[in-house]
């Protein structure tokens, strides 16, 4: 069957691809040179992840789900690799550093082989118990959980707590998807919110017990995101500045008056919002919020339970990286290093996200098909 493209889906990753590029190009002035021209290999890396959406067009998603069990262990093997021999980068071993093609990230790709576990996982669950009891439920949700806390931990350690974020997220989206009883999700918004009552107990009134638990490490990452809480440190400050000086239109393409680090990753909203103003901001939010219905609706359709629990998985993700990002670079939220989806620059990340595209064409050209993954 011949595969159809999804303009709704196309149309505004395409106008997002655009918008990354000539943000990340006005941001160049603050970027150091060594990393050469990023607009450029923003566009590259672009071109790089058509190539991938239409292979994945040709291989279809059911291929895909019949070796994410092998895609997850090699994932996981990387990972542990990573943090063996890895090349320290600013105190963090996230980069498998390729010569002559730059750095590779490999829990952003992780993010995705755990949205296809999990939804094999859910599948065949569903499949198995047609009525599951409680503890048929129960069991499923600690093999589940367990199958997140392996990559988890690895990323942790090297450390990127952002991406461990997003890999909770992706698995609660998912979960809830899966039908399970609301029961689970009350008892594990409990026992989550004791766990990290007692945690910041100890971080706030027993400092030393604290580090002598879990480490000098982990207190500063704490201190860190509690400290936007007094909106203090160059990078917010600036940002602020930026944003609330563009007015309604923005000082203009290729003008950021205001230096901020990670302009064109972690902060590029605020050097769009300081070119374009309020009304481009208005303009990128619609088409976030434009791109993200189509998802919604496109769940909505019928569809292989896979592709239902796989959909919610991106959704999940998406939201979480849109809001985060957006809300750190205006104040709201802690900065967690989270990058904004499709704009920021990065190859690892683009080439993740456009993985997810191909993914979401797959999903809307395919009809309902029962399988049993092994």
């Amino acid at each position: 069957m011949k595969s159809k493209i999804n303009v709704r889906i196309v149309i505004p990753v395409v106008l997002l691809a655009i918008i990354s590029v000539i943000t990340i190009y006005s941001a160049r002035i603050y970027t150091s040179p060594t990393l050469g021209n990023l607009a450029l290999k923003q566009t590259a890396w672009y071109l790089i992840g058509i190539v991938l959406v239409i292979i994945l067009l040709r291989l279809k998603n059911e291929y895909i789900f019949r070796h994410t069990w092998i895609l997850y262990i090699i994932g996981n093997v990387v990972l542990l690799g990573l943090l063996l021999f890895g090349t320290p980068i600013n105190s963090s071993k996230c980069w498998i550093i390729l010569p002559g093609v730059g750095s590779v990230q490999p829990s952003e790709f992780m993010k995705i082989i755990l949205m296809l576990v999990l939804a094999t996982m859910i599948h065949n669950f569903r499949s198995d118990y047609k009525n599951p009891t409680a503890w048929e439920e129960f069991l499923f949700l600690i093999k589940s959980f367990l199958v997140v806390l392996l990559p988890s931990v690895l990323t942790f350690l090297e450390p990127d707590t952002g991406c461990v974020l997003i890999y909770l997220i992706i698995y609660a989206f998912m979960i809830f998807g899966s039908g399970i009883r609301l029961r689970w999700f009350i008892s594990a918004f409990i026992v989550l919110a004791l766990l990290v009552s007692g945690i910041l107990w100890l971080y706030f009134y027993k400092e030393n017990t604290f580090i002598s638990i879990f480490g000098s490490s982990i207190y500063y990452r704490l201190e860190r995101i509690f400290d936007w809480q007094s909106g203090s440190g160059l990078q917010l400050e600036n940002a602020l500045a930026a944003i609330g000086s563009a007015g309604l239109f923005g000082h203009g393409f290729n003008n950021t008056p205001i230096y901020f680090p990670e302009a064109s990753t972690d902060f590029i909203f605020a050097v769009y919002a300081s070119n374009f103003g309020f009304i481009g901001v208005l303009g990128l939010l619609g088409l976030i919020f434009y791109l993200d219905l189509q998802i919604i609706l496109l769940a909505r359709k019928r569809m292989t339970d896979t592709n239902h629990f796989m959909v919610a998985g991106i959704l999940g993700m998406l939201l979480f990286q849109q809001i985060q990002n957006i809300g750190m670079t205006v104040g709201l939220l802690p900065i967690t290093g989270i990058t904004l989806p499709f704009i920021s620059y990065g190859g690892s990340s683009l080439l993740s996200y456009m993985l997810i595209v191909g993914i979401l064409l797959n999903v809307s050209n395919e009809r309902e098909m029962t399988y049993r993954y092994k």
